[in-house]
């Protein structure tokens, strides 16, 4: 594997290894009640989103990495069903899949070519 093909993709792995190791803890929670919901519904966007934009920018390619994204959150979700304490829930997946279109979109944004008004050239 190239050096910018590792560059590339240890981010990536690291991070699922992240997703891996968070989905391991039993019993999550910090027992404030409903914000202990909305923290941890937060942390699935936030995870997810950084998890998107390494994706994508690892593959180039949105839907690709969008679609590569959604599986690691099925698999995520199915790996916490055997967690003491957790459950899967198609609720996260869909979470998971809004933080991975945020992180998505803003690579987008940060690496999409713009012209520059007056020059008929592209930054």
């Amino acid at each position: 594997m190239s050096a910018s093909r590792l560059s590339a993709w240890l981010p990536v792995l690291a991070w699922a290894a992240v997703i891996f190791a968070l989905s391991s803890i039993p019993h999550l929670g910090t027992g404030l009640g409903t914000w202990d919901t909305i923290l941890r519904k937060g942390a699935h966007v936030t995870e997810y989103a950084i998890f998107g934009l390494l994706l994508a920018r690892a593959i180039g390619r949105e839907l690709p990495a969008f679609l590569l994204g959604v599986g690691y959150a099925i698999t995520d979700e199915i790996h916490q069903h055997f967690v003491s304490g957790r459950h899967a829930s198609p609720i996260d997946v869909l979470i998971d899949t809004i933080g991975l279109a945020l992180g998505i979109f803003v690579v987008r944004r940060l690496f999409q070519t713009r012209p520059v008004p007056g020059t008929g050239q592209v930054s």
